[in-house]
């Protein structure tokens, strides 16, 4: 069975699966419950083995009420806990009080939080404050009890969400639990795997708490979690008899004086990624000098967008705007290049040129990062990080094609496809030139016959796991070009 990306969800469709489970698969909620502080005891075991003393935070939901559960049971194996209430117990739901009042009956110490509390040195903290129905700023009280957990310096591990996450967008409300480990159940949400979260969910762990497959097909997900084994069919081993003009003709457009590397590092990724040819439309003051670093690339001086028109006959694919700059030049060349039926990957500069003079086609993949996305919807960098899940899909509408928002968690939006999530990459990715690098391989896949929607899918991907296999020797001083060897490495690994 070929592999399947995996499901997202926001807060309101978890809600929907929860009724569907009472209502029709007769899953009650304290069945729910049981199965939820059961699931995370058992990760907490293999996670944490030597751990003896444990601090729980416990609200006044039904996050409390797992963790309520998960106290009993790690009392039970003799550990020493302590439960710690924060906010008004008194409106707890009955199978959240049945759970409290099942610790209490079996003598483990609850207590209410205040901000003397001692948590005597905890080997690990739980946090089961705030669940995922949480999206207004958080209380005085609840921020203290995050404060107190940090200042403990033991490892945190999240039920569901870190508290102060919101679970549909990633935001920070207010202030956040920083988890080591986040054990969240029924399904991936999306705050969990974009804009902030991403940075205090820690290891992530997903416990569909045995719903069947039949209940949770019948909610239809808000966005999926890529899997490289979805695209393996797309790369497709080569025959014997094969040839450079069967691999794709890429032509990437740009480089003015003083940008000259990052049409060069977009040429080779296009290569790396497999297309047999490679042509480059940059400024005449250096185009001799491009083949000097990367001989296998063919190279052209553009003084007018007339030099285009031979170039642009013999492509299959164009990549616009790498190092392209806005200037009178630029603007003549991405009038040039729109024009042609060429599918077209838009980056950088292009995608700046493209917020002053607004266009629509359907083959394109325009790769903003926030910055540019907050340019193209007119919008401040801030909200769009707001909502990336919103941004992503509203600049698709907006201009056409397909848009990948770049950034932790980055976001794809294909239609009809449900927008798609990597959840690959690290921080040391965060260096001049992997969006030039990104914009190659994905020109090299639709060079290569694949469809705009699933070479940007695959593009992010495999940029991002060379991305994670580069930084295993440092995250910091990484640069764009040592992704090149991995990109070779992981398109031929699917074969």
């Amino acid at each position: 069975m070929q592999p399947i990306n995996v499901p997202i969800y926001q807060a309101a469709q978890i809600r929907e699966l929860e009724k569907l489970a009472i209502a029709k698969f007769n899953l009650s909620s304290q069945t729910m419950m049981q199965r939820a502080g059961k699931a995370a005891s058992e990760f907490l075991l293999r996670r944490w083995p030597q751990v003896k003393r444990v601090a729980i935070f416990c609200g006044s939901g039904n996050n409390g009420g797992d963790g309520y559960v998960l106290a009993k049971l790690l009392h039970e194996r003799g550990m020493d806990i302590s439960v710690w209430q924060v906010g008004n117990h008194d409106a707890l739901s009955e199978v959240a009080r049945d759970a409290l009042d099942a610790c209490k009956k079996d003598n483990v110490p609850v207590n209410p939080f205040s901000e003397a509390v001692d948590l005597v040195h905890p080997d690990l903290i739980v946090d089961a404050i705030c669940g995922i129905g949480l999206h207004d700023q958080l209380r005085k009280e609840t921020m203290a009890a995050i404060d107190k957990m940090h200042r403990s310096h033991a490892p945190i591990f999240s039920i569901d969400i870190p508290t102060g996450i919101d679970a549909d967008t990633g935001n920070v409300l207010g202030k956040a639990v920083r988890a080591s480990a986040t054990i969240t159940f029924i399904g991936l949400k999306l705050g969990l795997l974009t804009g902030s979260g991403i940075a205090y969910t820690g290891e992530l762990v997903l416990n569909d708490l045995q719903f069947p497959a039949e209940l949770l097909n019948s909610v239809k997900p808000i966005a999926e979690k890529l899997q490289l084994g979805a695209f393996a069919s797309l790369l497709k081993p080569r025959t014997r008899d094969w040839h450079k003009g069967m691999s794709g003709h890429v032509l990437i457009v740009g480089g003015y004086p003083g940008y000259s590397g990052a049409p060069r590092m977009a040429a080779e990724a296009a290569l790396r990624i497999g297309a047999g040819l490679v042509s480059v439309a940059t400024h005449p003051e250096h185009a001799a000098s491009l083949n000097a670093f990367l001989p296998e690339i063919m190279c052209h001086g553009i003084h007018t967008p007339d030099d285009l028109s031979p170039l642009i006959e013999r492509a299959d694919v164009i990549v616009f705007g790498p190092g392209l700059s806005q200037t009178s030049w630029a603007k003549l060349l991405f009038t040039k290049v729109y024009e042609t039926a060429l599918p077209l990957v838009v980056d950088a500069d292009g995608l700046n040129l493209l917020a002053t003079d607004a266009n629509v086609r359907e083959n394109w993949v325009l790769t903003p990062h926030p910055g540019e996305a907050a340019r193209l919807l007119n919008e401040s960098t801030e909200v769009i990080q707001q909502d990336r899940l919103l941004a992503v899909n509203t600049i698709q509408q907006r201009y056409g094609g397909v848009c990948v928002l770049k950034g932790a968690g980055t976001l794809i939006s294909a239609p009809p496809a449900l927008p798609a999530l990597c959840n690959k990459g690290n921080p040391g990715m965060a260096s001049a030139g992997m969006g030039d690098v990104l914009s190659g391989v994905i020109g090299g896949l639709i060079a290569q016959k694949i469809p705009l929607g699933d070479a940007a899918k695959l593009g992010v991907y495999i940029h991002a796991m060379a991305g994670d296999l580069a930084a295993k020797e440092g995250e910091r001083g990484m640069i764009a070009t040592d992704l090149m060897p991995y990109l070779r490495r992981l398109n031929n690994s699917m074969v």
